[in-house]
């Protein structure tokens, strides 16, 4: 899939293999729509991926692409994910292109919490 001029899809990139059964992963949480999976490289003490199951690029190609029930689905599995994080507080994060740094071209989003996580981004001096 190619929206506004995104790449299309790569169907071997890692979360697609995950999504396979390719590559294992530590499941948190699986829906008919998305899955749910602590990060390999942890950047707090939560540090879970959440990703929807169709083959999305990133959160534009998702939202002009997918079902009504795919993101209402994939959206009820990040709040079921980040709901333990609720009392103490959590940062959820997606990465869009290059220049944000994002590292797979599957649109996911990071539920991190555990600990305070300071300011979003650094301050240029």
């Amino acid at each position: 899939m190619s929206v506004n001029g995104l790449p299309p899809y790569d169907t071997n990139n890692i979360f697609a293999r995950i999504l396979r059964g390719e590559i294992p992963c530590k499941r948190v949480l699986e829906t008919p729509h998305a899955l749910a999976f602590h990060d390999i490289a942890p950047q707090a003490p939560t540090h879970i991926l959440v990703i929807p199951k169709g083959p999305y690029v990133s959160a534009t190609d998702f939202n002009a692409t997918a079902s009504a029930e795919e993101i209402a689905g994939f959206w009820r599995a990040v709040g079921q994910v980040s709901a333990p994080l609720e009392g103490s507080g959590y940062r959820l994060l997606a990465n869009m292109g290059h220049d944000s740094g994002q590292e797979v071209p599957h649109f996911h989003v990071h539920v991190l919490g555990g600990r305070a996580l300071g300011p979003m981004l650094v301050r240029p001096a």
